[in-house]
């Protein structure tokens, strides 16, 4: 089937979160099993993306509202992804250094909603010159929520309408809201179906997407009935679309994380040497931020924000640095200002047993995978939570908040065959219990050894989610 994913991120070109993981790796491991996957996204100014070379696919205008735009489609020639991968150039709307977020000044960019609005229309304009509709158009997030609004409901897109369309929540915390009257941006509607875009009085995009999309997926079962009590105000919405709804857990690149191959890491391990492995990267990761590698090392890695539990962090690190409890503590990540100032002052007041790298360092993050024993995820919100499967293919045992995608792929190791610790409440005396707990294995070698070569072993790349999406196009297009 020709698919068609649609996206505001797609690792390497462009990531800020999971998403962008997600997006530029389905798509390959999709094509490896016969079908036909391309991605489009826009093109911003990183450096990846500047360091490519393209060709001009299509040049044309579009409109938006009372005006109109010109925008090129740009193919990256050598498909060095493993799919096709379509960019978006709109002058004076992407061409800006950062995805989501301006970097001289820390905040969104004011157009946000003007940008993402520009490349749905200039995405579906192309799509519909192609002259052969693609079987299914996948779009991910609020970002490209109002695609399936558009193909059903704008006059300009009716040779779509019976093209399948998927989206694909990977976070609800965010909409897309904007005042309704925003709607005057789109293209010609009958605006007696101007409900289908509006959720509690004001234009939502991903509720948009819901209703008008064939299918709704999330990336872990337990977040798809979450969802149900917990989606920032879409409860109900997704309560009256559980029927056309279906959870599939992320999968991860297991050539890009591997552990044996990893261009990133200074000593290379597989499960055959683990143990030996293992032990130098702790001792390298140790020896740099000047840590005793004899201790149990915990490390988190991610965005310093509320929904990943990074609130939590100070007080859990604090009260067993101030405890007969020798252990060490590394931190790589970047969010709440607050929490900056707090890591900072901590990383001082704890030489020897804490550091906080406050920046994004991706070699540094495949660094701490390797060298960690454990890796901590405590967070509110996980909606699948990728990184426990990235410390698991490197030997890192996860402790874990029981939520989402976390309880999905974390077996507790009071069960039979299980390999990481999960804990249930947001709170801090469990989460100290699940340290502890930590602690009691790491004490036990045997046990801890088992452990590691147990995760070792766990298989979690797309291949099996990415069956689990080519059953959900087949059951959406039978005929392909």
């Amino acid at each position: 089937m020709h698919i068609i994913h649609l996206s505001a991120e797609c690792y390497p070109a462009a990531k800020a979160g999971g998403l962008g993981d997600v997006v530029g790796s389905l798509p390959k491991y999709l094509n490896k099993l016969g079908e036909n996957c391309e991605v489009i996204i826009p093109k911003y100014q990183t450096s990846w993306l500047d360091a490519q070379e393209y060709e001009t696919i299509w040049q044309s205008n579009a409109p938006m509202g009372f005006e109109s735009y010109n925008f090129s489609i740009l193919k990256e020639k050598n498909d060095v992804l493993g799919f096709p991968l379509y960019v978006i150039d709109i002058p004076g709307r992407f061409d800006r250094p950062g995805v989501y977020i301006d970097p001289w000044s820390g905040k969104g960019y004011w157009d946000e909603f003007e940008r993402f609005v520009s490349f749905q229309i200039a995405a579906l304009e192309w799509i519909v010159s192609r002259g052969k509709n693609p079987d299914i158009v996948h779009c991910h997030d609020h970002h490209t929520g109002l695609v399936p609004f558009m193909m059903t409901q704008c006059n300009r897109y009716r040779s779509l309408v019976d093209v399948p369309t998927i989206i694909t929540v990977h976070n609800a915390e965010y909409h897309g809201q904007q005042d309704k009257d925003r709607y005057q941006l789109l293209p010609a509607f009958d605006i007696n179906k101007l409900g289908l875009l509006d959720w509690d009085g004001r234009l939502n995009s991903l509720a948009a997407g819901l209703k008008c999309a064939w299918q709704i997926s999330t990336v872990s079962q337990t977040y798809m009935d979450e969802l149900g009590y917990q989606s920032n105000g879409l409860e109900l919405l997704f309560h009256q679309e559980k029927a056309k709804s279906r959870g599939i857990i992320n999968g991860i690149d297991s050539e890009v994380w591997d552990p044996g191959t990893d261009p990133l890491l200074d000593e290379n391990f597989t499960i055959r040497n683990y143990k030996k492995g293992k032990r130098k990267n702790k001792e390298l990761l140790c020896k740099e931020f000047g840590l005793n590698p004899e201790l149990p090392t915990f490390s988190f890695i991610g965005r310093l924000v509320r929904e990943k539990g990074a609130d939590l962090l100070p007080d859990l690190f604090t009260s067993f640095m101030n405890s007969d409890k020798e252990v060490n503590f590394v931190l790589l990540g970047t969010g709440d200002p607050g929490l900056h100032e707090i890591f900072a002052r901590m990383e001082n007041d704890h030489v020897g047993y804490f550091d906080a790298t406050l920046e994004y360092n991706e070699k540094l993050a495949h660094e701490i995978y390797a060298g960690s024993d454990f890796i901590l995820m405590p967070s509110r919100v996980e909606p699948c939570g990728l990184n426990q499967m990235y410390a698991m293919r490197y030997g890192t045992v996860p402790i874990v908040r029981a939520v989402g995608g976390l309880k999905d792929s974390v077996k507790d190791i009071s069960e039979a065959e299980g390999y990481g610790i999960r804990f249930d409440e947001f709170n801090l005396l469990e989460a100290e219990h699940a340290v502890h707990r930590a602690i009691d294995l790491y004490s036990d070698e045997k046990k801890y050894w088992q452990t590691v070569s147990r995760i070792m072993k766990l298989d979690f790349s797309w291949n099996r989610s990415a069956e689990e999406y080519i059953k959900m196009y087949i059951d959406l297009n039978p005929k392909k």
